[in-house]
């Protein structure tokens, strides 16, 4: 079975090697590199067997992007911790959003009107709306990018519809296939990214129910995050001409 592998990070001006990349399931580090090939060097090296491979790596490539810590120790945030996040932010929020539905909309108000009419309905005045507003209109950036199949699932098509409710409260809705995004390899985590320096990592189970939020400040892992916004923000498109494309294939 193949191994599950999440891009590190690379110095490479160039976008190639060298580059790290982590084993997500048992934390393993790939290091990827020019071999180290000439029989004079390979016969300095000790405990190397045959079968082993030798790679010559910038010492910058491990400083910058290798693991600081022997055992990762997640850092599980509380609900009440993670809504404040979004009141104490300076200058910008942004999510990307990877799963198929979310099961905290099942029973909302909105999910069942647009279950019933195909039309969500919404609250201007609710407790999020109104500090979106507020934020907003402070100059702050709040953002997302949607990740949708082909076709998209109920749960893609409702928060489609929902995003009129969003941009109404100034934020910046737009839209991704999911094919555009396996192609960019953005993985499918879900997270929110608070002024480019903190990570709040959403997990949900198999259910799309949510399990826990993880927080990470940690340099390497925030600049790996906030490349993958970057690379969605500039292939997705707003939701307005996402919904264009959906009903011409239609």
């Amino acid at each position: 079975m193949s191994r599950r592998l999440r891009f590190n990070g690379t110095d490479s001006k160039e976008g190639g090697c060298p580059a790290l990349h982590t084993d997500t399931e048992t934390g393993e580090v790939i290091v990827q590199g020019k071999p180290l090939t000439e029989p004079a060097d390979l016969d300095q090296l000790q405990h190397f067997s045959d079968g082993d491979a030798a790679v010559v790596v910038p010492r910058e490539l491990l400083v910058n992007w290798g693991p600081k810590e022997v055992e990762h120790v997640p850092h599980i945030i509380e609900p009440t911790e993670f809504g404040a996040l979004f009141r104490s932010f300076k200058h910008s929020a942004w999510r990307l959003e990877t799963r198929r539905g979310y099961a905290s909309d099942l029973d909302d108000e909105s999910f069942l009107a647009f279950k019933e009419t195909g039309s969500a309905t919404w609250d201007l005045d609710s407790p999020w709306s109104v500090n979106m507003r507020e934020q907003t209109a402070a100059g702050k950036r709040v953002g997302r990018v949607r990740i949708a199949d082909e076709p998209p699932t109920t749960g893609q098509l409702f928060l489609l519809d929902y995003a009129r409710c969003n941009t109404a409260t100034g934020e910046d809705i737009r839209n991704l296939w999911r094919s555009d995004a396996d192609r960019l390899r953005l993985g499918d985590e879900d997270f929110w990214i608070f002024d480019s320096r903190l990570v709040a990592v959403l997990r949900f189970d198999d259910n799309d129910v949510l399990l826990n939020i993880e927080l990470t400040t940690e340099p390497a892992e925030v600049v790996r995050y906030s490349m993958l916004r970057d690379a969605a923000m500039h292939h997705a498109v707003p939701f307005e001409e996402f919904a264009a494309q959906l009903t011409a294939r239609q």
